[in-house]
């Protein structure tokens, strides 16, 4: 795979080694991000996407394969990555400003500066009115909201999300897609998106990986060429959906 500006993910590979034996999570992975992209990679439950994801923001090592980023390989947590986890760690005492304003008050960006940055955010994923609010008051949609605007205020220009809305019920998940769209659509970031939902892979992305069954390995590639808004009961997204569906190693 030729070095490209941005990223590349070449024949990446993570093997867990313990006295009882080895396990491999990730097999031979490899894909281009595109610039401005919004990529889902869709894989079965503990299929290995995490530790994927890990690898590719820094904080995992890998065992075989190598990342490149702008021509270069990539090793360790790069400042242009960002990334939002299943759990979001929102520090419970702290109000939504001060969470948001974090990454900045870690720089040593001065208080007026990361204040601006922050509300930026915060008004963006449309929590205006809520900068005082603390976790525990929040819904968990809201949070949600809170641990992207987080992410976005460190400026990352690659924003990774693992499985953001996995925890929420149906109606806020549904919420939450179209408020990700929303945001992104606003700030053209690129976007790594991971999810176990077709129909939300389907729903949001410009371009999904199928992963296989733990070792994850790439089972296909589909373009999803669609227009947004999509329309989850239209016959074409309906044929899509059932053709990954029937590719899948499990029912997701």
């Amino acid at each position: 795979m030729e070095q490209l500006n941005g990223l590349v993910v070449e024949n990446l590979s993570k093997t867990f080694y313990s006295s009882e034996g080895y396990f491999t999570a990730v097999e031979d992975v490899s894909f281009t991000l595109n610039d401005g992209e919004f990529l889902v990679i869709l894989g079965p439950g503990r299929s290995g996407k995490t530790v994927l994801l890990n690898m590719i923001v820094g904080i995992e090592e890998k065992t075989g394969g190598r990342i490149l980023y702008n021509g270069k390989e990539k090793t360790g947590i790069h400042p242009d990555f960002g990334m939002v986890f299943q759990s979001l760690s929102l520090m419970p005492f702290k109000t939504v400003m001060e969470n948001v304003e974090l990454p900045l008050k870690l720089r040593g960006v001065s208080k007026k500066e990361r204040r601006k940055t922050a509300q930026h955010y915060i008004e963006l994923v449309g929590l205006n009115g809520f900068e005082k609010s603390y976790p525990h008051e929040l819904s968990g949609g809201m949070k949600q909201r809170v641990g992207i605007a987080r992410a976005y205020t460190a400026n990352p220009k690659v924003l990774i999300m693992d499985e953001p809305f996995g925890q929420l019920d149906a109606q806020t998940r549904y919420a939450m897609q179209n408020e990700i769209l929303r945001i992104w659509e606003a700030e053209r970031r690129t976007v790594i998106f991971v999810t176990n939902n077709i129909e939300e892979a389907c729903y949001l992305g410009d371009r999904i990986i199928l992963l296989s069954d733990c070792p994850a390995k790439v089972k296909a590639v589909y373009p999803i060429d669609l227009p947004r808004p999509r329309n989850m009961v239209a016959q074409e997204f309906l044929r899509i959906r059932t053709t990954i569906s029937d590719n899948t190693d499990l029912a997701i």
